[in-house]
């Protein structure tokens, strides 16, 4: 159960992060530069203060985490950042997660994982769930939009599967987060050179930065190590029907046929394919 809930509060953290994002760049209140880099720099700074507020001596601790973690934290935030220009945040999560996905699953099978029968049904199901969601018509997101969301889900399951050789996953978050400081000063800045923020765009963006990224990849580095790779992919599908519903309370998205269809069949594969893996396991 400690782990459920540990997961859990990293889904929902993430969830809000989809949220967040389209909040703040959906109303031009600021724009991706600015946004990606203040989420990056709030995230920094809260987690070195959390570190160093943590140590038993006055020495500051050893920088964790990792220059792969940075660079694949760094790439999944700006594509993150610049693709909810472009999709709405249910189908933005929907396309990000499905990457996600697909890149774990690919990678865990590489390394020798054998899902059973009954787990790739499920995963057959939340794909295709996907797939129906982002077919063609009138409500398919932009393709440009869809493809730097993809590259994102890419670079967040790498960001994953460097977590799960995770010992201090509060150090390790705040590492990976620190090293990417200079590009999001830098990113700040071009952004700022360009438009001036509103004070919601940058409450949206320290929001996202500090808690739902901060925080919430803590925990996630805190609940990798326990999962397997395919349960750790296959459960962050949950993601999009969370920020489905939070695009719908807080950014009055519609409730469409193919939205709420594609949600159903996503949570349904998923919970398939958990039984299936804890079946397996026994």
């Amino acid at each position: 159960m400690h782990i459920v809930l540990l997961t859990a509060i990293a889904m929902v953290a993430f969830a809000a992060n989809s949220v967040l994002a389209r909040l703040a760049l959906s109303s031009d209140s600021i724009d991706a530069l600015s946004y990606t880099g203040i989420r990056l720099a709030s995230g920094a700074l809260l987690l070195f203060a959390m570190v160093q507020f943590s140590r038993r001596n006055g020495s500051l601790r050893p920088l964790g985490g990792s220059w792969a973690g940075a660079a694949a934290l760094f790439s999944y935030a700006i594509a993150f950042s610049v693709a909810y220009l472009m999709v709405g945040a249910g189908m933005g999560a929907l396309i990000l997660f499905a990457s996600v996905q697909m890149s774990m699953l690919g990678w865990a099978i590489a390394k020798g994982d054998r899902p059973g029968a009954l787990e790739w049904l499920g995963i057959g199901l939340a794909i295709a769930a996907l797939a129906y969601l982002v077919f063609p018509g009138l409500t398919a997101p932009s393709p440009l939009g869809a493809l730097l969301m993809a590259i994102a889900g890419a670079a967040w399951a790498a960001y994953s599967l460097i977590g799960r050789g995770s010992k201090s996953p509060l150090i390790d978050t705040a590492g990976n987060f620190i090293r990417c400081l200079p590009l999001a000063l830098l990113l700040l800045a071009l952004g700022l050179a360009a438009a001036t923020p509103s004070a919601p765009g940058i409450l949206y963006a320290v929001l996202s930065g500090a808690i739902a990224s901060g925080l919430g990849y803590a925990v996630w580095y805190l609940a990798l190590p326990r999962l397997s790779r395919i349960t750790a992919s296959t459960v962050q599908l949950t993601v999009p029907a969370i920020a489905a519903l939070g695009g719908v309370l807080l950014l009055a998205e519609p409730i469409t046929l193919r939205l709420a269809l594609a949600s159903a069949g996503i949570l349904g594969g998923v919970a398939l394919a958990l039984f299936a893996a804890e079946r397996r396991k026994r």
